[in-house]
């Protein structure tokens, strides 16, 4: 037999299931890391921290499968009003284990089956051998630019991938893939649009999970009252729903329910195991599924402006970290708390709000009784060329709200009022050191002297250490003074720094001089920030 068969020696093909087989690596709560099936996950789940990964993004499909299993098996909450209190039930989540490990005979959830191969499309199949790659394709972060090289032999190389890893790199393509081409041609295949790969449901977004205390807790925090039908898990293209064709871009489909929402098949995939089924060696990869989303199938979303001032779902960015945006998710807490009339739970920050604000302990420097943590992950890419995950972990207890929405907004504000001071002091020691420069060099020069960047970077301890005083009920206002100082000060020696390339001499220290002055100027205007002054607004 040969190995693009994906047979063993005597026929008997390779499978590997992942409701049985160790899938997913998980903390345990006495932070040893195991590796578990699905049906363990949830058995286990409230003796488990959390799924681990080898970015964000993978953590965060692991926990969409999760949820789309969840949801498949009628797994979730009975309505807004009972939500609170089925979050601590431990026992919340045994249907979904019971459900997993007792489907039918018929309903295959092998990786590797002929027909329906668990999360792929066997109608791949016959293009496998000549327009698959090596497993590198299936890997977002290893993949790149498949015009890299010109003939691809970074994505041919036959190194294969252990198959829980590969389970869960698939995962990740349909959830993150981002858009593109992919290498299979519509010529003499299953038609001209199988290439042309869309941005995939969370590609574009950033997506925001509430963490608890274990996994269960995790999972039960972001599973919400179904209104109507669940919808049906996403198993394999060949089965269940009609798909979409090849032939011409089709409409998104709507969705049927939360379960087809998080097991959306974002790509058509096909894997091809070796002999012994513990690795995968050839991946094809091509056009998905397309879904008419609305704002309905996106009830973590919270919305920004983009430079012409529209609104739109808050998107990760490699130049902006997300720490400056969390305000948002506390004002959206906030405004489901004070709406009037009942509370349907409908988004993440309604339900958030349904916890009663008794539960935040009283006394300064306590822990709340209650805390979630949220967490903010997303991905950019630069076409089909993966750039950096971004996430971030903002903390919350119910009723703090409105002092972390306050403490989160005038945090980013205090900020970037530094990083605007910060330019201007570098504008200042470019005109001194650089009385005659050329319009062409003058972004080169001041960025030797521009100190932002790093002021950035070293100012989201600083907003970390803000948000966990405040979580612990500490006084909102003497944290953002003793933040707005340590910030201050920082930034001031990160410009001195920035400034010590000078020459020795009088131009040298003129510019250095000049800089240093418009800085402490900047910060004392009545623009500024009050807290910068020492003042309270």
């Amino acid at each position: 037999m040969t190995e693009s068969s994906g047979l063993r020696d005597g026929g008997v093909r390779p499978r590997w299931d992942p409701r049985e087989s160790p899938c997913v690596p998980a903390l345990t709560l006495d932070e040893r890391l195991v590796d578990l099936s699905l049906v363990e996950l949830f058995r286990d789940a409230d003796d488990l921290r959390s799924v681990e990964g080898g970015t964000p993004g993978e953590k965060v499909v692991v926990i969409e499968f999760l949820l789309a299993i969840c949801y498949a098996s009628g797994t979730y909450p009975e309505s807004a009003a009972r939500w609170p209190a089925w979050v601590d039930r431990k026992d919340a989540l045994r249907p979904a284990a019971e459900w997993l490990a007792r489907r039918p005979a018929d309903e295959i959830w092998d990786l590797f089956h002929p027909l329906e191969p668990l999360g792929q499309n066997s109608l791949l199949a016959p293009y496998l051998d000549e327009h698959g790659a090596g497993p590198a394709q299936l890997v977002i972060e290893r993949v790149g630019d498949y015009n890299q090289f010109f003939d691809h032999h970074h994505l041919e190389h036959p190194s294969p991938l252990p198959v829980a890893q590969a389970f869960r790199a698939m995962l990740t393509q349909h959830v993150y893939g981002p858009a593109g081409r992919a290498r299979i041609s519509g010529k003499e295949t299953l038609g001209p649009t199988i290439t042309n790969l869309a941005t995939t449901r969370l590609g574009a977004r950033i997506r925001v999970l509430a963490l608890g205390t274990s996994l269960g807790e995790t999972l039960r925090l972001n599973l919400a009252p179904v209104p109507g039908p669940p919808g049906e898990l996403n198993r394999t293209w060949t089965a269940g729903k009609e798909r979409r064709g090849f032939e011409t871009k089709p409409s998104g489909r709507p969705v049927t329910g939360p379960a087809d929402l998080h097991s959306c098949l974002g790509r058509s995939v096909l894997l091809r195991p070796t002999r012994t089924g513990q690795h995968v060696d050839r991946v094809l990869l091509a056009a998905g599924e397309l879904l008419a989303l609305t704002d309905e199938h996106m009830q973590d979303a919270v919305h920004a402006k983009t430079a012409d001032g529209t609104s739109k779902p808050l998107w990760a960015s490699a130049t902006r970290a997300v720490w400056r945006e969390a305000h948002a998710l506390y004002a959206a807490v906030a405004e489901a708390r004070s709406e009037a009339g009942g509370n349907d739970g409908a988004t993440l920050y309604r339900r958030l709000a349904l916890f009663p604000a008794e539960d935040v302990a009283p006394e300064p420097g306590q822990q709340p009784a209650r805390r979630v943590d949220l967490w903010t992950v997303g991905f950019v890419a630069k076409q089909t060329t993966a750039i950096t995950w971004v996430d971030g972990v903002f903390p919350f207890a119910p009723g703090l709200e409105a002092a972390l929405y306050l403490a989160s907004y005038r945090g980013s504000v205090i900020a970037e009022s530094v990083a605007a001071a910060l330019y201007r002091a570098a504008d200042a020691a470019w005109k001194v050191a650089y009385p005659n420069p050329k319009p062409a060099d003058k972004n080169a020069q001041i960025a030797r002297f521009d100190a932002r960047g790093r002021h950035w970077a070293a100012t989201r301890e600083s907003f970390d250490l803000l948000m966990e005083e405040t979580t612990l009920g500490e006084d909102v206002q003497a944290s953002l003074h003793e933040y707005a100082a340590s910030v201050a000060t920082a930034a001031r020696r990160f410009l001195t720094e920035c400034l010590d390339p000078l020459p020795r001499n009088s131009q040298g220290a003129k510019a250095r001089a000049a800089a240093l002055r418009r800085f402490d100027e900047e910060l004392a205007t009545a623009k500024t920030p009050a807290e910068l002054r020492g003042e309270t607004p």
